[in-house]
């Protein structure tokens, strides 16, 4: 077999990337769109990383050749020193690796991870080789459950490598003996400091004591931070949230370990010599040395035939810096109340996307929301659809629970919690595509309801039950549907998939969906008021009842702004189209009714809403002139309920800070808005454009004159 021979064809990539023009394809003979869609992957670090050959063929010869020597050095100083650097570049391997890299050219390329076996000799380098394992072990674990993997296809890919070795699950043990070890040389490299008496039997760390007191303290946080860093994995684990307490006490004690490992960077770095020291931000080891017992070539027969270039480490300041991130992020998860509210559920996983968690985050929520086919592995998912949708009492002999629909029900909401934690491009996606399952669900519920209830001359007590059953669920499925859309729309903002030339279509379909899901907000709290209150009186009293509709919820009234401001964008952005040659420019490469049906073509296959067309859109916003649009002010109304809300909202910092958003977005808008009426929008000095700086989703109109 011949060998292969790898060109690089940087430049010609190069150039080629220089002839083409945005939009366009390179298409040859056989050469299709998806070839062409698979070409674009070329040189991306995560699908054609590329591996650089060092020349050795197997672990076994890298060890015969010396790169991970056992022990390390007959120098105990400079053998501290290599421990410190393996450390290290392990740290920087493996936040590497949770950034969607490969195990085997990441973590795996320690051979001292990889031979294991060969380090029992040296307790230091043992344990702490052994606790990265089983972390990483633990990590694939919550991420494969989490089956969020998908979205990063290497990440729980182990090549046939060891994960779990016999004696991993003492690691932690053995961790607890080294680090009493350390804590005895520090302690008497104090006390030797302070000139008391210390202990004959304790040797030191390593010969020069100039050096002993900050390489005992570099080596205990790290050490620490492992320990600590594995407790929180394991706590997350445990059912039901039972370790998120526990959990919590450890992040903070991880917290406290990076600190004290990037104080002592200074000391590293201090005694690392020059000829051995690289002073760049790039580095993988705090000392700035390259580190002994690595190479990524190492596991290359396991992938197939790549390119002679290796994936870039992350420095060792970037890799403490992704961990302080994703600490902060499970630390948010673990503060969570458990919360058996689903939409407080809904709006806490909207809210911790906002962070922009990584995977294994991601990953760790979804297994905390869905154990075992509950909520928490504790709460039926039944339970859940019930208290959400405010059903009334079900007598114990009715088993609602088993229901076809609402079993379908369940299995929805469990689907919908899992696709909230993917990231926000599969996220989007996931959701373009469930929309459809729960608008089926909702027409077969209303069909049932009418099949069943809707031409019955008289109801009994038990068909009057289920029939409020019925209702109840058919609303609040409803109300999910329209919730989901608004959140895929929404999403599109967050991932810039609209035009500034889009913006006016999908503000107009946001107000839409946004004034359908107001609608069945509103109608739940009428049917839930409805219940109680009739629960409330007796038999003979309900003859005097008055119809009373129920206050408007602040939860209503809070749509009720987003109305108004999807509105108000739309109108402006008409006006503005209809007045200014700018912003009613064609599309290259297609129309702007085309653009419609791909933006919303996911919406328009689950008929949510029903019968929304692109000649609706058109038609509504035909007409619209600021001559006109001044006299009705979307945006003070926005601004004015928001005020309003201030009081209702007062014990939640959140809902202040997103109404002090929408207060902004309302504010500016309008002014942007007086401006340009004064002005008038075909003047030619007048410079438009929005921006998402007070709102990622709600624009703002910027004028400025050149």
């Amino acid at each position: 077999m011949a060998p292969v021979v790898w060109t690089d064809v940087s430049s010609l990539l190069d150039a080629a990337c220089q002839d083409l023009e945005e939009g366009e394809l390179i298409h040859g003979e056989n050469f299709s769109l998806f070839a062409a869609m698979s070409a674009l992957e070329i040189m991306d670090p995560k699908m054609d990383s590329g591996i650089k050959n060092s020349g050795y063929n197997s672990v076994d010869e890298a060890i015969e050749n010396g790169v991970a020597p056992i022990p390390i050095s007959f120098d105990k100083t400079v053998d501290v020193q290599c421990t410190l650097d393996v450390m290290d570049h392990l740290l920087a391997c493996e936040a590497t690796w949770h950034k969607g890299h490969s195990l085997a050219q990441t973590v795996f390329s320690c051979i001292y991870v990889l031979r294991l076996e060969r380090t029992s000799s040296h307790s230091l380098l043992h344990s702490y080789c052994r606790v990265i394992r089983a972390t990483s072990n633990a990590v694939i674990s919550v991420v494969s459950d989490a089956r969020t993997h998908e979205e990063e296809d290497l990440f729980t890919m182990a090549y046939g490598l060891t994960l779990k070795g016999e004696g991993d699950d003492k690691c932690l043990s053995m961790l607890n003996a080294v680090e009493e070890t350390i804590s005895r040389q520090l302690r008497a490299c104090k006390a030797t400091s302070s000139k008391k008496r210390v202990p004959e039997d304790i040797e030191p760390l390593q010969n020069d004591p100039d050096l002993e007191e900050g390489y005992c303290k570099a080596l205990l946080c790290r050490i620490r931070f492992r320990k600590h860093f594995y407790h929180v994995l394991t706590s997350m684990r445990k059912p039901q949230g039972r370790g998120l307490e526990l959990a919590r006490k450890h992040i903070a004690a991880c917290f406290t370990e990076l600190t004290c490992m990037l104080k002592s960077l200074e000391v590293l770095r201090s005694t690392a010599s020059g000829s051995h020291k690289d002073d760049t931000e790039d580095t993988t080891t705090a000392s700035g040395r390259q580190p002994i017992g690595f190479d990524s070539s190492i596991n290359n027969r396991l992938s197939a035939p790549i390119p002679p270039r290796s994936i870039k480490i992350l420095s060792w300041k970037k890799a403490i810096e992704y961990f302080e991130k994703l600490l902060h992020d499970l630390d948010v998860i673990c503060s969570f109340s458990l919360n058996p509210l689903f939409e407080d559920i809904l709006r806490f996983v909207v809210r911790f996307q906002k962070l922009q968690p990584d995977l294994v985050a991601r990953a760790h929520l979804q297994v905390l929301l869905v154990q075992d086919g509950k909520l928490y592995g504790r709460d039926p998912i039944f339970d859940v659809i019930s208290r959400a949708a405010k059903l009334p009492e079900v007598p114990k002999n009715y088993n609602v629970q088993n229901n076809e629909f609402v079993v379908q029900l369940g299995q929805l909401v469990m689907n919908l919690l899992k696709i909230l934690c993917t990231n926000a491009a599969w996220q989007r996606r996931k959701l373009g595509k469930v929309l459809q399952d729960w608008s089926v669900t909702s027409m077969q519920l209303e069909m049932a309801f009418r099949r069943e209830f809707g031409e019955l001359p008289s109801i009994s007590v038990d068909e009057n039950i289920c029939m409020k059953l019925s209702k109840h669920l058919l609303i609040w499925a409803e109300e999910q549907t329209f919730w989901i859309a608004s959140r895929f729309l929404m999403l599109g903002f967050e991932l810039d998939l609209y035009s500034p030339s889009d913006y006016c279509m999908v503000y107009w379909y946001m107000y839409v969906i946004l004034i359908k899901l107001s609608e069945k907000a509103q109608l739940k709290m009428v049917s839930s008021s409805d219940v109680v209150t009739r629960k409330g009186k007796k038999k003979r009293d309900h003859s005097k009842d008055i119809v009373r509709e129920p206050p408007i919820s602040p939860l209503v009234l809070l749509l009720q702004c987003y109305i108004y401001l999807a509105e108000g964008l739309t109108m402006m952005l008409a006006a503005l189209r209809n007045e200014r040659d700018a912003f009613k420019k064609p599309g290259v490469f297609n129309t702007e009714q085309e653009r419609f049906i791909q933006h919303f073509d996911f919406l328009h296959k689950a008929h949510v809403p029903d019968n929304i067309t692109y000649l609706m859109f058109s038609e509504s916003t035909l007409q619209v002139h600021f001559s006109t649009l001044v006299k009705y002010n979307y945006f003070r109304d926005a601004q004015k309920i928001a005020k309003e809300l201030r009081g209702s909202f007062a014990s939640d910092p959140d809902r202040l800070a997103e109404l002090k958003q929408i207060e902004q977005v309302a504010e500016y808008n309008w002014v942007a808005l007086n401006v340009i009426g004064q002005v008038g929008a075909n003047d030619p000095s007048l410079k438009i454009s929005f921006e998402f700086n007070h709102h990622p989703c709600f624009a703002v109109a910027v004028v400025k004159r050149s």
